[in-house]
């Protein structure tokens, strides 16, 4: 079993492909079972953001356990190849330290993701599928990114999506303390969202949530009013800045749904941006004249503003990862010689219990105990050198050299000199 990173991201895939491959909440405990219990798969943990799905697993069929991401999503192998990125071993322990760093994310530095990966270890753990290898993958992960973020400037002057989306608003508007602004959903990114617009001290601001009691907690804290997503279709043209970001797996924001809008607002436009993956709003939506709509691939170029005073930083934090994947090589190679330390450990054991009882027999029939220990020892020593002379003796010539080195170095013979 070897450790093995794949998936798709930003970088890899767009938008229309990473929605199709996303991992809801409800669907996260039965995928782990699944992945883990009928494949090649001995630990598994997922992650699935709008930015990225990745799993990480011990697997000695590599091939077997990418191509279950397609099946489970009931799509072909050749839909997702193009986009998929594969990363054995030490390339994947990497990749892990940079996403929880915030070196692979759209915006440089921001911390969301580790608290992501944090909710994956989280789940794998609940569904039972975070073994031993996982387990000290993660938890070195989490210092990393640690020792990261309080060692660099990483974070610093880094564009958030919820900043990025408002900037985008002011670009378009300008001044946006005339305008009316809709958020739906409660989640982290909705919350982000609402401090960032608020800071601007629009005309007002408005929550819509499936959940009500969620929709007013978060109104509460922004001196926000607050809806259900029922009352979207008559809300909607109220507002003139909408920002979505849900985990509903199918679009709430329809083509007939805007243009009923549109038509109620006489054709002024509405700015729309979707955060969410898989989307909210349909993607028939561009085709309107009055609406201006972003997913969170079009933020791209606004979240690396500031890129440039943070290459310092990328620097240092690139050193720090480079470093800690050594060390975790280092433990993970010594955990594959466990089974052969533990066969020599087994097999010198044995021996010895076999010897110990024969001389034990003897001692008891009263023979001369120094006569026994002194054969206890011989024919233990035998026994143990037995195995590695009669490698050396019927070795080839051109083994025969790097037998003799390794048999120095195993039992140190020069030390004896």
């Amino acid at each position: 079993m070897e450790l093995l990173a794949f998936g798709i991201n930003y970088q890899t895939a767009p938008i229309d492909v990473r929605e199709q491959v996303v991992f809801s909440d409800d669907s996260m405990e039965d995928a782990l079972h699944d992945l883990v219990g009928h494949h090649a798969v001995k630990e598994a943990a997922i992650v699935s953001t709008c930015n990225r799905t990745e799993i990480y697993c011990s697997t000695d069929k590599p091939e077997e356990a990418k191509n279950w991401l397609a099946s489970f999503h009931q799509l072909q192998v050749r839909e997702l190849e193009p986009y998929l990125y594969s990363l054995p071993r030490e390339h994947a322990v990497k990749h892990a330290f940079r996403v929880a760093s915030g070196l692979d994310s759209m915006v440089l530095g921001e911390p969301q993701i580790l608290g992501q990966l944090k909710n994956a270890v989280k789940s794998a753990e609940l569904a039972g599928t975070l073994g031993l290898l996982l387990h000290k993958l993660f938890q070195r992960t989490f210092f990393v990114a640690k020792e990261v973020r309080t060692s660099t400037e990483i974070g610093a002057n880094s564009v958030s999506m919820a900043a990025a989306a408002t900037q985008l608003a002011e670009r378009i508007f300008g001044d946006i303390s005339a305008q009316r602004i809709l958020l739906i959903g409660a989640g982290e990114m909705i919350e982000l969202c609402a401090g960032s617009f608020s800071a601007r001290h629009p005309k007002s601001i408005t929550v819509a949530n499936r959940t009500a009691e969620h929709a007013q907690a978060l109104a509460n804290r922004f001196n926000a009013e607050s809806i259900t997503l029922n009352e979207l279709p008559e809300q909607l043209a109220l507002h003139d800045i909408v920002v979505t970001c849900t985990a509903s797996p199918l679009p709430i924001l329809g083509k007939g749904m805007m243009e009923r809008a549109i038509k109620k607002r006489k054709h002024r436009p509405i700015f729309m941006v979707d955060l969410a993956v898989p989307r909210d709003v349909e993607q028939e939506v561009l085709e309107l004249d009055d609406v201006f709509l972003y997913t969170v691939d079009d933020l791209s170029d606004i979240v690396q503003e500031g890129l440039d005073s943070r290459q310092g930083a990328v620097v240092q934090a690139e050193a720090i990862i480079n470093s800690n994947v050594i060390n975790f090589m280092h433990w993970l190679e010594s955990r594959e010689l466990v089974p052969t330390i533990r066969a020599l450990r087994s097999q010198a054991e044995h021996y010895r219990r076999h010897e110990l009882d024969r001389a034990l027999k003897l001692l008891a029939r009263g023979g001369d105990s120094k006569k026994i220990m002194e054969s206890l020892s011989n024919s233990l020593t035998n026994k143990l050198l037995h195995s590695p002379s009669d490698v050396l003796n019927h070795a080839s010539s051109d083994e025969r050299d790097e037998l003799v080195d390794m048999i120095n170095r195993l039992y140190q013979l020069d030390r004896l000199e």
